[in-house]
């Protein structure tokens, strides 16, 4: 893959180009080179790192955590234990979160199930 601007970056990780640049000025996203027209290009290895961010931001990482992250990664192979305890707790709050949502999603089943049966009964009247 050879390097892409901002907008094709956008679409392909259905972000918009302002958050893209939020993340290069809080410093999540770093060294984006540019092409002789001054525009931002994104190589492969950036636009992987898009992605890990992304997948942290949707799983609900907030952004002083990413940060975190990002700093620690940019520290290098020194910072592997630190990073693993971030990815430790992120993930616990993840299964936490699944858990929840499983009782939520639980609890309204049952709730269809219930009015499935009201209709049935106010059917067959």
């Amino acid at each position: 893959m050879t390097d892409i601007e901002i907008s094709d970056v956008s679409n392909l990780m259905k972000l918009n180009s302002s958050t893209l640049r939020y993340y290069e000025s809080i410093g999540l996203i770093t060294d984006i080179k540019r092409n002789a027209s001054g525009k931002r290009v994104y190589s492969e290895e950036d636009i992987k790192w898009i992605e890990m961010i992304s997948r942290l931001r949707e799983t609900g990482m907030n952004i002083n955590k990413m940060k975190k992250y990002a700093q620690l990664r940019r520290m290098g192979d020194l910072t592997i234990t630190e990073r693993k305890s971030i990815m430790k707790e992120h993930l616990e709050f993840i299964e936490n979160k699944i858990a929840e949502l499983s009782k939520s999603r639980d609890y309204v089943a049952k709730k269809v199930k219930i009015y499935t049966e009201m209709e049935g009964k106010m059917n067959g009247r």
